[in-house]
């Protein structure tokens, strides 16, 4: 399918994000939506990671080793598969598909992000959404927290070939029970084929993100991958492929400003940015009990965005 550029056809996108992907090491791969250099953010989502989907081979499992944040929180969800969270605020909770991990590090919280045991011993296959939101200025230096909800507890709606389960925020005329610091909402959104889907102009900055087949919008065609970032305002019709089903995230929100992004730290001060790396190196963050490991601040990941 030809990725080209949807401007010649509707008015009613205003860019779209062709993420590159990146090998993680054991054939672990990550598309990465935001930040981009068509895209620094959209409402409060600064950064937007898909990983997988991956098949574990029996032995191999995912090991994110203990590595700090400031200024955001994180938000994990997941399609297939399960990871096991833990923070340096003794936090132990595993994730598993349709519910939600949201880590606010706040002034700063360290943790790691692991393939449970039982699942390295028979192989499994890992497939979700890491995302980062920022958080607002009188915000940044707030307390550390942690929040699991379960599957049951994050509310679904369907309607006319509709599902969507709402992750976080407001949307859709329902509201998830995660507490977030700014307005925003995500979603978890499958159509069956052909089915409609009408997005509310209600939030400033909204974008929509295709996890599976092919998404319609006033006769252009967004392909699996794409992040699709809609024209402010405006009513927008969302329209699954005429083939098959299609699954998208949805995501936006108000904006906050610009941000500066370093390696896993987030903030609206260059300042801030260059203590936490200091203190990093320097060892000032609380350790995660029982995962000694840690990354060093030299050893980047790929894909690491510089502030400018």
């Amino acid at each position: 399918m030809s990725q080209h550029s949807p401007f010649e056809k509707t008015p009613l996108v205003e860019t779209v994000v062709i993420p590159g992907t990146r090998d993680l090491g054991d054939g672990f791969k990550v598309r990465r939506a935001l930040p981009s250099s068509k895209r620094r953010m959209v409402g409060p989502f600064v950064f937007f990671d898909e990983m997988g989907p991956t098949r574990l081979q029996v032995g191999q499992g995912l090991d994110v080793r203990p590595h700090p944040h400031i200024g955001l929180a994180t938000v994990t969800y997941l399609f297939e598969g399960e990871i096991c969270h833990r923070d340096s605020l003794g936090t132990v909770a595993s994730i598993r598909p349709g519910e939600l991990n949201w880590m606010t590090a706040g002034r700063g919280i360290v943790h790691s992000e692991r393939t449970p045991g039982p699942l390295r011993q028979r192989g499994s296959t890992v497939f979700g959404i890491q995302a980062w939101v920022a958080l607002p200025e009188r915000d940044e230096e707030c307390e550390p927290s942690f929040v699991h909800h379960t599957a049951a507890e994050l509310p679904v709606i369907e309607d006319k070939g509709v599902r969507a389960r709402v992750i976080a925020g407001s949307v859709f005329g329902v509201r998830s029970p995660a507490s977030t610091r700014s307005p925003l909402f995500y979603a978890d959104v499958q159509l069956e084929r052909e089915a409609r889907l009408d997005m509310p102009a209600e939030h400033k900055e909204r974008a929509a993100y295709v996890v599976q087949g092919t998404l319609h919008i006033d006769g252009a065609t967004f392909a699996r991958g794409q992040l699709v970032v809609l024209r402010p305002g405006a009513p927008v019709t969302l329209k699954a492929a005429e083939d098959g089903a299609t699954r998208l995230l949805v995501l936006g929100g108000e904006s906050l400003g610009p941000r500066r992004v370093w390696w896993n730290f987030v903030s609206s001060s260059a300042e801030r940015i260059e203590q936490a790396k200091a203190a990093w190196e320097a060892g000032e963050f609380a350790p995660v009990p029982g995962d000694p490991e840690f990354i060093p601040l030299h050893k980047q990941a790929p894909g690491v965005v510089d502030y400018p």
